[in-house]
């Protein structure tokens, strides 16, 4: 273990909107007292709320941050060390709308209450290609009925992907579960962006570093839009 991520993890803990309960506490079941606190406690405001779930450097979560200020964002994952940049480049802008929390996944309705989110960002997630029952895939239906614990109806839910695996077993997770389709598309800049409003048009147009790389090496980015 590098003395580089000991060095994130002390920062991080310098951060007033980075929050990181006790893992072990809440996988024992010990609520970390978060739920329905949002709005009034971290960001002081009852704009809606969205999530991006499994974040890595929290590249999408800041550039979402800044091109709607009148939304709140927070960046969802189990590795401090990677959202660290993140947590400081919204620190370093000055950014209001913008919080960090460390949890594993699959314990998220611990820390959010019924109807307290409007929104879920799934970007470029792990393909778990061994996971045949969906339970480790974040972007399954599995998950999906778990984050309707929090969301209000009518929220969305987005699934932005280099992998082709992730889209198809996504595609066919959500088709059989009959989730409604917002959009769906195998190539985000090839013809989608062509064919949203505006503001989802910002928002998939945020390229993050190994996307660019992906990008470059001819990689299609795909994306669907479920309406829960």
């Amino acid at each position: 273990m590098g003395k580089d991520k000991f060095g994130k993890w002390a920062e991080n803990e310098s951060f007033n909107h980075v929050f990181e309960p006790c893992l072990q506490e809440v996988v024992q079941g010990v609520d970390p007292g978060m739920k329905g606190k949002w709005a009034k406690d971290v960001f002081k405001n009852d704009h809606p709320i969205t999530l991006e779930l499994g974040c890595g450097k929290g590249e999408y979560t800041v550039g979402l941050a800044r091109k709607y200020p009148e939304r709140n964002f927070v960046g969802v994952d189990i590795k401090g060390h990677r959202f660290w940049r993140g947590a400081k480049t919204a620190k370093e802008e000055s950014l209001p709308n913008v919080a960090f929390l460390r949890t594993r996944i699959e314990f998220i309705k611990m820390y959010f209450a019924t109807d307290e989110v409007s929104e879920v960002w799934l970007t470029f997630s792990d393909p778990q290609p061994k996971d045949e029952k969906g339970t480790k895939r974040i972007t399954s239906p599995v998950y999906i009925e778990i984050y309707k614990n929090f969301l209000k109806p009518g929220s969305l839910i987005n699934v932005k992907t280099d992998s082709v695996l992730i889209y198809d077993l996504s595609r066919k997770g959500y088709l059989e579960a009959g989730y409604k389709f917002v959009y769906d598309s195998q190539d985000v800049y090839g013809e989608l962006v062509h064919r949203v409003p505006q503001d989802l048009r910002d928002a998939l147009e945020i390229v993050t570093y190994y996307e660019m790389r992906w990008l470059s090496e001819g990689k299609k980015i795909h994306f669907i839009q479920l309406e829960i």
